[in-house]
């Protein structure tokens, strides 16, 4: 036992963490990619009631085999409006139990010490789905052959980390050391700053079971570290709420809250244990003889799914209690008026199938907002009444606000793993924007003829009122089927939307027409027929880019 060996094992050590870590996020990036898309729809089930909540979490956790990813989603979800904070709090329970798989997933693979190791029978994943990445040339079986591959590097990490500690646990001087660690509240903190330091519960409940099972701690040590590992874990969702929204930070706290509350109740417990004279590990080693894998792993799973049960029934009132702590501002109207997404959120990249949706359900908001504008800037022209002039202003700023905001989260979001129709819809929607923003401008222009002629004094006659006003409705129809045709890729309203903007072209030409026989007849003023010529020119442009919205979908529909 020289100091090669030692060091050879404490490099053995760290190769086998950082190998388990990589098979983590190769798992979890992978097995996230192929059924993010259909996350949505799990997570739309959560409304129904709170144990389907707790069981969607667990089977996304499950899944995709990191609680802080899913947390991490449920706070990006909870930012875009998609779930409120309870259905979150359900889910974020749920998380906690699927994170237990990977703790039994590593105990099994502990068995087998006189026969072929089951550890060495799933490391074999790892080859198989290397091979798959290799030479698949679809994309789905590529993800699949990363699931595989990270699967089996689990073991692999595994194994190296157990042939280490083994190593360690015949140096009398690493066990004394280790002895030295009994109070249960000193091994929590060990086990929560440890876990928030490699971000992964999974790995810190993994490293524990194997330094159990070599010996290098007792069990009753590796289940406060476990315990511990709750805690930490919270790091990451506490860091996404920090830059989020009040309801994301909330959310974050739920999470922080609910872990720390259970560490306190088997914390409780446990010191009423050893008033009796008897401790977790004498518990759980009389309850599983012989398999201290199994001891620990058990432990956490029983540790997770009872904090659940305790805690469910009390999720309105933590709900409550988060918000209280990070209550709403009063007399925050400023905050309120300034722009923001509505359906957007930074945390959503992290599942790019739902961003995409959330993408487009943004677009339409825009596409809203810069119809109501238009309509208010005609409205203004043909009245001169400005009651409506606040909100028209707030909404060009929106608008203006959307079209550098969205452009930037979509170039973020280009860069994720996309199917091919949703990177075709992506590349579309930077002109979307564009087109939209552009409405929004040519609405100013109209208000600003409407300020000219108020300066001048002058008026539209009601003929050309008239006239705006059926041109208005006109481009409102076009709008309506134009969105329609983008909301739904339907064919046949852009069909109906082509057919409309013919007809816009037709009126705003009539318009110019009739302009001139009135100004010839003495009944307009040249300086108020150069504003109704601008108006009727301006709203036609804007039917061009109701048009350019709607036929954007003949890129990515398939159809």
């Amino acid at each position: 036992m020289n100091a090669v060996q030692i060091a050879t094992s404490t490099l053995t050590l760290i190769a086998g963490v950082g190998i388990f870590l990589i098979a983590c996020s190769m798992m979890s990036s992978n097995l996230e990619a192929l059924g993010s898309r259909r996350l949505k729809a799990l997570f739309s089930k959560t409304s129904k009631s709170k144990f389907i909540g707790v069981g969607v979490g667990a089977a996304a956790t499950a899944a995709i085999q990191s609680s802080s990813a899913t947390t991490v989603m449920v706070i990006g979800f909870v930012n875009a409006g998609i779930m409120t904070l309870a259905q979150a709090a359900t889910v974020i329970f749920g998380a906690n139990i699927g994170t237990t798989i990977t703790g039994q997933l590593v105990a099994l693979g502990m068995f087998g010490e006189n026969s072929v190791s089951t550890s060495v029978i799933f490391a074999t994943f790892a080859g198989i789905g290397a091979f798959m990445l290799a030479f698949a040339k679809r994309d789905r079986t590529q993800k699949i052959g990363g699931i595989l591959a990270g699967f089996g590097m689990l073991f692999v990490g595994l194994s190296m980390m157990s042939g280490a500690m083994s190593y360690f646990s015949e140096l009398d001087s690493v066990k004394s050391f280790l002895a030295m660690f009994k109070n249960p509240l000193l091994l929590v903190l060990i086990g929560a700053l440890l876990t928030a330091v490699v971000q992964s519960s999974s790995v810190m409940t993994s490293m524990a079971i194997t330094m159990v099972v070599t010996g290098l701690i007792t069990l009753n040590q590796g289940i406060y570290i476990t315990m511990g590992s709750n805690i930490g874990t919270c790091v990451t969702a506490l860091i996404a709420g920090l830059t989020s929204t009040k309801n994301a930070k909330r959310t974050a706290l739920v999470h922080l809250i609910f872990n720390v509350s259970g560490v306190i109740v088997f914390m409780l417990l446990g010191m009423f244990l050893r008033f009796g004279g008897i401790d977790y590990g004498y518990l759980f080693g009389k309850m599983f003889p012989h398999a201290p894998q199994i001891q620990l792993s058990m432990f956490h799973t029983i540790f997770n799914v009872s904090t659940v049960l305790i805690v469910l029934p009390l999720t309105s009132l933590l709900v409550k209690l988060v918000t209280k702590i990070v209550p709403d501002k009063k007399g925050g109207a400023e905050d309120a008026d300034a722009p923001r997404f509505e359906f957007v959120e930074e945390h959503l990249l992290k599942t790019p199938p739902i961003a995409v949706q959330q993408t487009k359900r943004e677009i339409l908001s825009m596409a809203e907002t810069s119809i109501v504008n238009f309509e208010t800037a005609c409205d203004v022209a043909c009245t001169l009444d400005y009651a409506k002039i606040a909100k028209f202003r707030s909404n060009e700023v929106r608008l203006n606000f959307l079209n550098k905001e969205l452009a930037r989260f979509m170039a973020k979001l280009m860069k994720a793993d996309l199917n091919e129709r949703d990177r075709n819809y992506l590349s579309t929607a930077f002109r979307t924007v564009t087109d939209l923003e552009r409405v929004g401008d040519y609405a100013e222009n109209i208000v600003e003829y409407a300020d000219k002629l108020k300066e001048a004094g002058e008026r539209f006659s009601d003929d050309a009122v008239g006239e705006i006003t059926e041109l208005k409705k006109l481009i409102r129809r076009l709008y309506e089927r134009a969105i329609a045709a983008y909301k739904n890729t339907d064919r046949n309203a852009l069909n109906d939307a082509y057919e409309i903007e013919e007809r816009v072209d037709d009126v705003a030409e009539q318009m110019t027409a009739n302009h001139i026989k009135r100004l010839s007849d003495g009944e307009c003023t040249p300086e108020v027929g150069t504003q109704y010529l601008s108006l009727a020119t301006n709203a036609e442009r804007v039917a061009d880019h109701y048009i350019n919205v709607a036929k954007s979908i003949k890129v990515y529909s398939g159809k």
